[in-house]
């Protein structure tokens, strides 16, 4: 439980320390080249959910809409993680992570009203959309969870077989 809440809390603060240090150093829209051809540092907002989803929708409804919903999954994912942590070692881990880019999020959408993206990859000219720390630890918190379900099922699979 406390590796759990250690990590939930290492996401929350990577997370915000970077967005920190780019709203104090970058001016909306700013972009330096960190590694050429590959990635930019680039202070971008994002309104909307990922890839801009709901960006366009008015702002006092689309603010606690997303409030709302991060509000619901935080809650889902403490019930996933106390009724999962114990069927497969990566559950636990992975929901954290989970938790904890949501958390992020959710406390620029608090704070500023949309979520401070600077994460600016791309290659041969095609970009992936601007990210964050948090968006990174829901993605790999998801692809872990993944691999956990995978791996439980194939577990559960064999038993089966014997």
């Amino acid at each position: 439980m406390y590796i759990s809440i250690f990590l939930v809390l290492v996401v929350v603060v990577l997370d915000q320390l970077t967005k920190f240090l780019v709203l104090k150093n970058f001016h909306l829209y700013e972009s330096i080249v960190i590694i050429p051809n590959f990635l930019n540092l680039t202070y971008l907002t994002n309104k909307g959910a990922a890839f801009g989803f709901l960006a366009g929708v008015t702002a006092a409804w689309r603010h606690y809409f997303f409030l709302i919903l991060a509000s619901v999954a935080l809650v889902l994912l403490c019930f996933a993680w106390f009724r999962m942590r114990k069927d497969h070692r990566f559950y636990g881990p992975a929901l954290a992570m989970i938790a904890g880019g949501a958390i992020g999020n959710v406390i620029d959408r608090v704070r500023f009203g949309a979520v401070v993206d600077f994460l600016d990859f791309h290659v041969a000219g095609h970009h992936w959309p601007v990210f964050n720390v948090a968006d990174s630890a829901i993605t790999v918190g998801v692809a872990l969870f993944l691999l956990a379900n995978i791996l439980e099922e194939r577990q559960k699979k064999l038993k089966q077989e014997e």
